[in-house]
This record gives structure tokens, C-alpha cells and sequence, in this order.
């Protein structure tokens, strides 16, 4: 069975993309084949992998996640809408493939405000291909807007990154409680798959006591690994590349015990 996972915050900034690509680009080191689904309209995930350039060249011709949402309405040389296949970026890492995304996300919520089944729409153009991937990772938008939704409606698993300010920690029971309900009212079981500390060492008010309180609170949801700020991730990033391709062994070690222990609680 194919795990789907999706890396939710409700605030921007504590290293969700960073997360969920070098997530991907493990899982393909360890030959899982895999799919990263960039769910945000920043596309921040897209231009990690793969850079402005090729997303201008492909997603123009192929499309991009907003079509398979319906926030865009392409359609192939034959009059057909776009599919799960067409959309696909081949390799952008070992074992790892792109659904790219689209400024188009940011209204799709309009654009949806009357769909029927709006919250599904990912899943159906998905079915015929999901079976061909070990892992599928979502990075979704800092929101539980339609995009996230959508990932969360076929996902089995979710994890929760959050830096150590005290706006971040604070939403997380928030989050998890709406995950629920959401879940629940879609009759879709999902799991809590972890809670990642990350960006530490970026100022904020109070990081111990944010870490000490996440860890009581929390308990064992809590990964032991903390993920540090550092450049050789902005630097991946911007070279779209993982931060297993730089030479940042303290930065590597930390993202490979992150990344083994979240297969573990999914059970890859």
C-alpha cells in the first residue's frame, strides 16, 4: 500500500518545504520510488527540485497540480483535460517525481466555491497512477485551504513541522484537532505520523521552554532529532538539490534521522 504523506502547519516559516523535499529525495537515496506533490502556490517545493527555468518549460505545456484541482483550465491538443500523467516531472531527483504548482492556487478556493466534491479532486486524478509509487509526500500551503484539504483526503499519514517560537508551537494542537474533525467528516482515517522541530537557532522568544512544553504536551509525537537553520539547506534549495548532494555532514546526519524515523512510524 502506498503511504501518502502531507507535511501541514498553519504558519509559514518553520521549514515545511525543506522538510518535505529532502523527505522525498531520501526516500528515492533509499530507492523508494516516490512522488513530491507541491501543494503551495508559492511553489516553493517546485523551485527546490527543479528550478524556474524547467517549470516554465513544462508546466506551460503539461500543466501543473492547479489543473488537476480545476483551478486552471488547459486542455491537451486533443481537447482533453490534463491528467495526473501529463503533468508529472519526471526525475527530479533518484526515484523522485514532481507534481509542480501553480500561482493559480492562491483563489482556488473561489474558483471551487460551488464544486461539488472539490476535496477529492486530487485523489480521483491520482487512482490510476498511485499504485506505481512507494511514497507520496504533499507539501501543502500554511492553511487548510482546498489544496490542503485535498492532500489530506487521501493521505494515510501527516507530520506537523514546527520552529520554536511561540506562534508556531502554539497552533499545533489547533491543527491537529481540525485534522480530525476534518478527517472524521470525510470518513478518512488518518495518522499522526510525528512532530518535527525545526529551524532551530533562528531567534525567538523562550526556545526552551517552547521545546519543553511541545515535548510534555506531546509526548512521543515529538521526533527526538532537532533540524538546525542553516545555510547549506538555503543553498540546496537554491541549487536544486537535496541536502544529501551538499557537504554538510551535521546537516545530512540530522535530516537522516528525521527522515528514518518518520519511515519507521509509517511503516516503510
Amino acid at each position: 500500500m502506498t503511504k501518502v504523506l502531507s507535511c501541514i502547519n498553519l504558519k509559514g516559516g518553520v521549514g515545511k518545504t525543506a522538510l518535505a523535499v529532502n523527505l522525498a529525495a531520501y526516500c528515492g537515496r533509499k530507492n523508494y520510488k516516490t512522488l513530491l506533490i507541491d501543494l503551495d502556490p508559492q511553489t516553493n517545493a517546485t523551485f527546490s527540485s527543479v528550478g524556474v527555468r524547467r517549470w516554465n518549460d513544462e508546466a506551460k505545456v503539461n500543466g501543473t497540480v492547479a489543473d488537476l484541482l480545476g483551478a486552471r483550465k488547459h486542455a491537451s491538443a486533443h481537447s482533453e483535460d490534463k491528467t495526473a500523467s501529463d503533468v508529472i516531472m519526471k526525475d527530479v531527483f533518484r526515484n523522485v517525481d514532481l507534481i509542480p504548482s501553480h500561482i493559480d492556487l492562491f483563489t482556488i478556493d473561489l474558483d471551487l466555491a460551488s464544486a461539488r466534491f472539490r476535496e477529492t479532486r486530487l485523489k480521483n486524478s491520482l487512482k490510476d497512477i498511485i499504485d506505481e509509487y512507494d511514497v507520496v509526500i504533499c507539501d501543502c500551503p500554511p492553511n487548510l485551504t482546498i489544496p490542503t484539504q485535498n492532500a489530506l483526503a487521501f493521505s494515510t499519514h501527516y507530520i506537523v513541522p514546527v520552529s520554536l517560537d511561540f506562534l508556531s508551537a502554539i497552533g499545533v494542537s489547533l491543527l491537529i484537532k481540525r485534522v480530525e474533525e476534518f478527517g472524521g467528516d470525510l470518513d478518512h482515517e488518518l495518522q499522526q505520523a510525528g512532530i518535527v522541530i525545526s529551524r532551530v537557532g533562528r531567534p525567538a522568544t523562550h526556545r526552551e521552554e517552547t521545546e519543553a512544553s511541545l515535548r510534555q504536551q506531546f509526548g512521543d509525537m515529538v521526533i527526538d532529532t532537532l533540524i538546525h537553520e542553516r545555510v547549506s539547506v538555503s543553498k540546496s534549495a537554491q541549487s536544486n538539490c537535496s541536502i544529501f548532494q551538499m557537504s554538510d555532514d551535521t546537516a545530512i546526519q540530522e535530516f537522516s534521522a528525521v527522515c528514518d524515523e518518520l519511515l519507521q512510524r509509517i511503516g516503510v
